[in-house]
């Protein structure tokens, strides 16, 4: 792979704007954070939906943070390959802007509950399939629906927000085409964190960047040609590596921070826990505590004994950043060429200097922050409201025209009029540009469309006018 192609600065479509001091690279980052999907993310959960907390974390002050994260670290690599002459003076600034827009979208497909959503997604189609015909599985009868395709009967049931994510920002959201937010190749290849197909997918495969479906049959286009744009082929682009780097060190740290802000953990805890583990835990926190200690400090010679928890919190999450960033940027350098060269399986936090700390934080949210009971009922609230919605709009999608708006003169009419109108115009056109697809196929998309775009408030208070209003 080579620099200049992977930071491709043309778009799917030719731009009609007039140019003005941006990069384009930097145009991709405005047009993403003015845009309704991103505004959406204020209104979805990161670990605690529907918090009334203002100082815990939403989908969006998170990819905020990863943003700021991805930037820094990119500033970093734009210096190291500029002094090694891989690139030329200007492009450690592109290098800043593809990280940054890269890792503020990275996080737009979600459905509203976050992780849970996407499990009740999955979870309603395979119910779905099962109560239809009983007789056949799942795939047996998704492949049957779609006339064998085994690519869409998997974008169904390993239904995943980052391929929500690319199809969002290339078709979704309406501007004055059907081309989403129109974002440069190289953007739109940063963000493809996943490079398999639904049906590639497997959780157990040795290349990270094949667990997870990255896209959909119906942007099977795309993806093509954003690779032969790029120079990419099937390989991850190196700037994912950063984005990926930098939302794992992001939401580890942070995660705890908010679990103390809730109460749900101490300070003192987290501290003990850290300090029970093996001995490159101990030495990696030893690092992070001198940092934290000093900012604690601010030039007294001791930390003061009247700091709440919560500013113990939020320097402990300042002093790992640091740390991680660096030993995420050491790997970054020593797995240089295979990244360059598309072999590298891996990511840059396993095996750095950082994992075992990293793991170990994670632990701690798996054991103590996740597994909160008002978390853990919410997450079941949301279970249900996204099954009760995705059947009852399935009805009014399942019987939309497709040559006029729904008629409400019927329930299925009454249903399909209150899909989005954005959603219902891509379903038509992707009928026109897609005909080899079946029919249902888009369909069940323009119900997982609609929902998956709610957000956490939104899905509750339509289900609840819907379901509860009696």
């Amino acid at each position: 792979m080579k620099w200049e192609t992977l930071l491709n600065p043309h778009r799917p479509r030719k731009s009609t704007v007039i140019a003005d001091f941006r990069e384009e690279f930097e145009r991709d980052f405005d047009r993403s954070i003015f845009s309704t999907p991103v505004k959406r993310l204020q209104d979805k959960a990161q670990v605690f939906p529907l918090d009334p907390c203002d100082a815990v974390r939403t989908r969006l002050t998170h990819s905020l943070e990863v943003s700021s994260v991805a930037r820094g670290l990119a500033a970093k690599l734009g210096k190291w390959l500029l002094e090694k002459g891989e690139i030329k003076p200007g492009m450690e600034r592109q290098l800043e802007a593809v990280s940054g827009t890269s890792a503020l979208i990275h996080d737009l497909g979600n459905p509203p509950f976050g992780h849970a959503g996407e499990d009740a997604i999955r979870d309603w189609f395979e119910k779905h399939a099962s109560s239809s015909h009983p007789e056949l599985s799942p795939t047996e009868f998704f492949k049957r629906e779609f006339d064998g395709a085994d690519q869409r009967s998997q974008d169904l049931l390993k239904f995943e927000g980052n391929a929500q994510t690319l199809r969002l920002v290339t078709k979704l959201q309406l501007l004055a085409d059907f081309n989403g937010l129109n974002l440069t190749f190289a953007t739109l290849s940063a963000a493809c964190k996943y490079t398999a197909a639904s049906h590639q997918a497997d959780r157990s495969h040795p290349n990270k960047a094949m667990r997870k479906p990255g896209y959909f049959a119906s942007e099977n286009d795309i993806v093509r040609r954003v690779r032969d744009e790029t120079g990419t082929g099937d390989s991850r682009n190196p700037i994912t590596y950063l984005v990926e780097a930098a939302d794992d060190i992001v939401y580890s740290v942070a995660d705890i921070e908010d679990g103390i802000k809730k109460g749900v953990i101490s300070w003192r805890e987290i501290e003990e826990r850290l300090k029970k583990q093996g001995s490159e835990v101990t030495e990696k926190l030893a690092s992070v505590l001198g940092i934290k200690d000093g900012i604690l400090k601010a030039g007294r010679p001791e930390i003061p004994n009247y700091l709440p928890d919560d500013t113990h919190g939020s320097a402990f999450r300042t002093a790992s950043i640091s740390v991680c960033v660096k030993d995420a940027f050491s790997a970054f350098t020593t797995h240089y060429q295979e990244i360059k060269d598309g072999t590298y399986q891996g990511d840059l936090m396993t095996g750095c200097e950082s994992s075992q700390f990293i793991e170990a934080l994670k632990q701690i949210g798996v054991d103590r922050i996740y597994c909160t009971p008002s978390t853990l009922k919410l997450e079941l609230m949301g279970r249900q409201i996204i099954g009760d919605l995705m059947t009852l709009f399935w009805e009014g999608a399942e019987a939309l025209p497709l040559d006029r708006d729904p008629k409400t003169n019927s329930f299925p009419g009454r249903i399909g009029a209150l899909l989005s109108r954005n959603y219902r115009e891509v379903f038509k056109d992707a009928r026109k540009t897609d005909p080899s697809a079946p029919e249902r196929y888009h369909r069940y998309q323009l119900v997982t469309d609609y929902v998956c775009g709610m957000t956490d408030s939104f899905a509750c208070r339509i289900h609840h006018e819907l379901f509860d209003a009696a």
